[in-house]
C-alpha cells in the first residue's frame, strides 16, 4: 500500500473497512472536541483571563494539526476514483466536507490574528458528525433516514395539520385577546408566539390570555397541542420498528 492510499484510508470513513473510526480520524475527533471545548470556555471572563496563554497555545497546536489534516485530505483525494488526481482533487475542494474544512482554517488564521470569530471556530463540531457518520452509527443513520422517508407522506400531513392548528389558534387568541392584550395578541404574527408555545407545551408563561373566552380557547388549543406532539412521535416510532424488523429479517 502506497503512502497516499494509506492516507487516504486513514482519513476517509468510508475507505476504512473496519468497525467504527480509524485511529488517525479517532485523533481527529478529539481534537476537534478539545478545540471546541476551548471555543466555549473562552467566552467565560473568569476562565479565559488566567487561562488565557493555554488557550492561545491550544488554538495553534490544534489549528496546525488541521491545517495538516486538510492538505492531507487534499493530497490523498486522488485515491477516490480512478481518472486525473487534479480532477478528484477539485471534487474535494467543492465539496461540503472541504468548505468546512476551509472554514475552520479561516478561524484559525484569523484567531492566530487577535480576532475571536466563535462562530467559525464552532463550526468544528460538525465536523465529527463528517467523520462518524460512515462509522460505528452508519447503520442506525441510514436506518432512521430510510425510516423518514418511508413515511415522508404521513409526516407531511402532520405538518400541514400542525401549521394549520398554529394559524387557527393565533386567530382565536387575537379575536379574543386582542382588544385587552394589544401588546401580545393585538394581531395574528403577535399571537403567533402564544401559539407555538402552547402547542409545543413549552409553556413559558410569557404569554396567557386573561379572559374567559381565552382561557377556554387556550384549553382546547393546549390539549391538541398534546396530540399534535404524539403524532410524528408515534408514526416514526412505527417507521423504526418495522426498518429494525426488515433489518433483522435480511
Amino acid at each position: 500500500m502506497t503512502l497516499r492510499a494509506w492516507t487516504y484510508r486513514q482519513l476517509e470513513p468510508e475507505a476504512w473497512l473496519e468497525r467504527g473510526l480509524s485511529p488517525v480520524n479517532r485523533l481527529l475527533t478529539a481534537a476537534i472536541l478539545v478545540a471546541t471545548l476551548a471555543a466555549v470556555l473562552e467566552t467565560e471572563p473568569l476562565i479565559a483571563m488566567p487561562w488565557a496563554l493555554t488557550f492561545q497555545r491550544i488554538e495553534h497546536v490544534l489549528g496546525a494539526l488541521f491545517c495538516v489534516e486538510y492538505f492531507a485530505r487534499l493530497w490523498s483525494a486522488a485515491e477516490r476514483q480512478r481518472g486525473s488526481p487534479w480532477r478528484s482533487r477539485a471534487r474535494f475542494v467543492a465539496s461540503p466536507a472541504a468548505l468546512i474544512d476551509l472554514v475552520v482554517l479561516a478561524a484559525t488564521l484569523a484567531r492566530a490574528q487577535g480576532l475571536a470569530l466563535l462562530p467559525l471556530r464552532l463550526v468544528r463540531l460538525l465536523r465529527v458528525l463528517r467523520l462518524a457518520k460512515l462509522g460505528r452509527t452508519s447503520a442506525a443513520m441510514r436506518r432512521i433516514a430510510s425510516a423518514v422517508h418511508s413515511r415522508r407522506e404521513e409526516l407531511a400531513v402532520t405538518a400541514g395539520f400542525a401549521l394549520a392548528l398554529l394559524v387557527v389558534g393565533a386567530t382565536a387568541l387575537h379575536l379574543l385577546e386582542g382588544v385587552v392584550q394589544p401588546k401580545s395578541f393585538g394581531s395574528i404574527p403577535r399571537a403567533l408566539w402564544w401559539a407555538v408555545v402552547t402547542l409545543t407545551t413549552i409553556g413559558y408563561g410569557d404569554v396567557y390570555p386573561v379572559t374567559v373566552g381565552g382561557k377556554c380557547a387556550a384549553s382546547v388549543i393546549a390539549f391538541a397541542g398534546i396530540g399534535l406532539i404524539a403524532m410524528p412521535t408515534g408514526i416514526l416510532a412505527a417507521a423504526f420498528s418495522e426498518a429494525h424488523r426488515h433489518d433483522r429479517v435480511s
